[in-house]
Order: C-alpha cells, then structure tokens, then sequence
C-alpha cells in the first residue's frame, strides 16, 4: 500500500550512514523499485569498495562526503544559512560552518534547501543525535507544538499506529492531545481513516487517579479541535479490541462498532514498551520511528534496523515528501 503510492511519485532521499552495508543494500532496493532516488553521503572511496565487494551496483547514484574539499564551498554556503538560523541560539559563525562536516547537519540542509526531499539516519547513532540536527535545521511544522514518534505494526487485521514512542517522556493533556493529532494526521496520509483508542490502566472514569484523568482530559481537548475524529479513552488496551465488552458495558463509546488501528499511549514508557513487545515477543513487523511534526521529511532508523525495515521507512519518507514537499521537485 504504502510501497505503491511512493512509487508513483519517487523522490531524493539522502542516506546519512550509507558506508553502512544494510544502507547500501536498502538504498540498491529503492532504486531498483522506483522508489527513491538515493543520494548517499560519506566518504566515496568506503562507500564504493563496500558496495563493490557486496556486488551491489551504484550505477549512477549520488555520493557525497561532506568533508570533502569538493564540498568545502557548499560546505561553506550551508554553514551561512545554518548561522542565520541559529546565531541567537547557541552557535557563534564559526561552529555554524564546521558543524557543516557532519552527515546529519549537512544532510539535513540538503532537505532544507530543496536539494533533497527527505533524509534517513540514526542506524549507527542515539536517536537524540540524530534527532537534534533535524530540530536545528529544518524545525517543526508551522502550526506543530511539538514532535512525536510513531511506530506501524503489521498485524494480521491490518496496520496498527503507535504514538508516542520515542520522543515525549510525560506529556501533559494538551501535549498528549497534540500528539494524538499529529498521529491521526499521519494515519489519513496513508488513505486511513483513523479510529483511535488513547490508553490507560482505567476505563472512563474507573479510576479517579491523576494519571487516568489526564487522558480523560486529552481526548476531550482532541474532540473541541477536531470533532470529526473517532477517539475514545481512557480506555484499557484489551478493553478497545472488545466489541462484546463495550456493547455491554461501555454502549455510548465511539469505538463500539469500529476496528481501533491506532494506540495513544499515555506516556513513553508505556508506548516504548508496547512496540518493542509486539515486535519482539509477538514476531509482528514493525515501521518505524516515523517522526511527526518536521516541518520536512526526517525519519530516524531504529538501531539495528533491518534491510527491508529500512526500505519501508524510506517509503513512509517519499509519502511524507508528496505531502509535504509539493514543489514537483526529483
């Protein structure tokens, strides 16, 4: 589903880790299958002897080394614009240029110029930093409060979208509510209509703690935003899946006669926990972190991920840039 509707717009995709072999191999896949169009960046040299002794064919694919003299002037242009956009915020002229020598700063002012239309990283690297670069240089979207990460498990009744599961500790209600927004905007990207259950250990009200009416409180604010949503809680996680137990008990709720595809978790450990269960002990196949609210297309890999997981995540890349990047640009 996904893989078809990237490959009837592909788009530039920079690899920042491409002297990795599973990058390599991912990026061969995504050319060979119409979906992207790879712009690999490291040093040249690696990158063609690795690719050379794993018979994968870079043909006319692009390869960029930052460091490179060759890029010294283009290294220097993006350090001025970088500058202008954090010169009040941490970075004196000189830093704004030299950070310019990492993959993920330069990679992601290709996407911020226009040169690209999506970067993927963070296979060898901690998700905060590869996360920060793309906070630095291309920032959230213009109305987004904040990011949030989102996984996709591949379920035998179809897809399920998780949030948040990477980036917020302990959202407030009004975080959590921009949060489920922000999924639920996603979710529809994919031509799904999202039906969403926001989680907790209670069910409407059957505990009066602080922690279950926070979650009360944030569907609440997602209905006054978007009334059209279906979204209930809080709602135990089995309780959602049970058509017989919320006929019975729980009539007036908006999930009764709908099949939930999407899970709020009330926080990240929860969220965090639940994703790596499904894939891990329950064997599902699982996408992500796709990272929502980027003002452009920045999706980070899940260390250790896969050849096909990387694959997929640069599908959801190419998607994203048909939205988000609508300037016609290959």
């Amino acid at each position: 589903m996904i893989g078809t509707k990237a490959r009837q717009d592909p788009r530039k995709v920079v690899f920042a880790e491409a002297d990795n072999l599973k990058v390599l191999k991912a990026s061969q896949v995504v050319r060979e299958e119409g979906i992207a169009y790879p712009i690999l960046l490291g040093n040249e040299l690696r990158i063609r002897n690795l690719a050379a002794e794993n018979g994968i064919e870079l043909d006319d694919t692009v390869i960029i080394d930052p460091k490179s003299d060759e890029m010294s002037e283009k290294r220097h242009h993006f350090g001025e614009l970088f500058f202008k956009k954090r010169q009040r915020k941490g970075f004196n002229q000189y830093e704004a240029k030299k950070v310019m020598r990492e993959r993920n700063y330069f990679g992601c002012m290709l996407v911020e110029t226009g040169e690209a239309d999506a970067l993927i990283s963070g296979l060898t690297r901690n998700y905060p930093d590869t996360i920060r670069p793309a906070l630095h240089v291309i920032g959230m979207e213009p109305n987004a409060k904040r990011v949030a990460g989102m996984y996709i498990i591949n379920t035998k009744r179809g897809p399920l979208f998780l949030g948040d599961t990477t980036v917020n500790f302990n959202p407030t209600a009004e975080e959590l509510a921009e949060i489920t927004l922000l999924v639920a905007n996603e979710v529809r990207q994919f031509n799904i209509t999202p039906r969403i259950a926001m989680l907790s250990y209670s069910s409407f009200g059957s505990s009066g703690t602080a922690e279950a009416q926070l979650v009360a409180r944030a569907r609440d604010i997602v209905k006054q935003k978007d009334p059209t949503l279906i979204v209930d809680g809080e709602i135990q996680a089995a309780m959602a899946f049970n058509q017989e137990i919320l006929k019975d008990s729980y009539p007036f709720s908006e999930l009764l006669g709908q099949e939930v595809n999407t899970l709020i978790f009330p926080n990240l450990a929860a969220g965090n926990i639940a994703y790596n269960l499904l894939q891990e002990v329950a064997g599902f196949d699982a996408i992500g972190p796709v990272l929502l609210g980027m003002k452009k297309p920045v999706h980070i890999l899940q260390l250790g991920s896969t050849v096909r997981s990387i694959v997929n995540m640069v599908n959801i890349a190419v998607v994203d840039a048909q939205h988000k990047c609508c300037d016609g640009k290959k």
